[in-house]
């Protein structure tokens, strides 16, 4: 039975309870093709290499975010700190089927046209190098180019936005 389980791994209720009661920050990771914005809120995401500094997007391919960013030259990741739960839950909460949630932030285009969020100086643009399909998410390997520094030392976390109803499933 052990080896038939090493074979089939864990299902998503199985793996679950492991992942429940982490805290990864979130971030907001917009970009721009086509004549179309786009962004969403986002947990998978990790630095993947220190040098060269590479860092590793995950968008779910349900969202329009995924839907823009396949023809996007550059994403732009946004650090959310502990205070911008509005933020999170526009980000996260509604989709940009629906409505356009640039008309309700500000925000300017950046390299490419991509958005950056004026409400979030701590983010970098990064250029996509790489799209890695990662089961129900695929995976946008960034080359950091610009990044303006804010003042945030906190992030907003998972467990903050516990409550955000996502515009999509994921």
């Amino acid at each position: 039975m052990a080896a038939e389980r090493d074979q089939v791994g864990l299902t998503t209720e199985e793996f679950g309870p492991f992942v429940s009661g982490l805290d990864y920050p979130m971030f907001v990771v917009t970009t721009a093709s086509g004549g179309h914005e786009a962004g969403c809120l986002v947990g998978f995401t990790t630095q993947a290499s220190i040098d060269p500094p590479r860092m590793l997007v995950c968008l779910s391919e349900r969202n329009r975010t995924f839907e823009v960013a396949q023809g996007a030259r550059f994403l732009a990741v946004h650090v959310l700190e502990p205070d911008q739960h509005e933020l999170a839950d526009l980000f996260g909460g509604a989709t940009g089927d629906e409505l356009d949630k640039f008309e309700r932030c500000t925000w300017h285009p950046g390299p490419g046209g991509v958005p950056l969020l004026d409400d979030c100086p701590t983010r970098f643009v990064g250029r996509v190098l790489e799209k890695l399909v990662l089961g129900d998410h695929t995976g946008f390997l960034l080359q950091p180019l610009v990044e303006h520094q804010g003042a945030a030392d906190q992030s907003l976390t998972y467990q903050q936005v516990r409550d955000v109803q996502a515009g999509h499933p994921a």
